[in-house]
């Protein structure tokens, strides 16, 4: 089995597992931090979003070239 199988399947794995942490954790809302909360969960969900392509990217580059 090659070993780039193994890191794509990390960097998803950890990647998921954080964004599911990120959602678990907001759903414990204050209530003075509503509006905030539903904010920064979405700012955090790009974030992730954008960090898992940037890193499937770089990976395949480092692996095809």
């Amino acid at each position: 089995m090659d070993f780039w199988w193994i890191a794509y399947f990390l960097i998803v794995v950890i990647s998921i597992a954080g964004l599911v942490g990120t959602i678990l954790i907001s759903r414990t809302q204050d209530e003075k931090y509503g509006s905030s909360t539903k904010q920064n969960l979405f700012r955090l969900t790009a974030i992730y979003a954008v960090l898992i392509l940037v890193s499937l990217i770089a990976l395949a580059l480092y692996v095809f070239i």
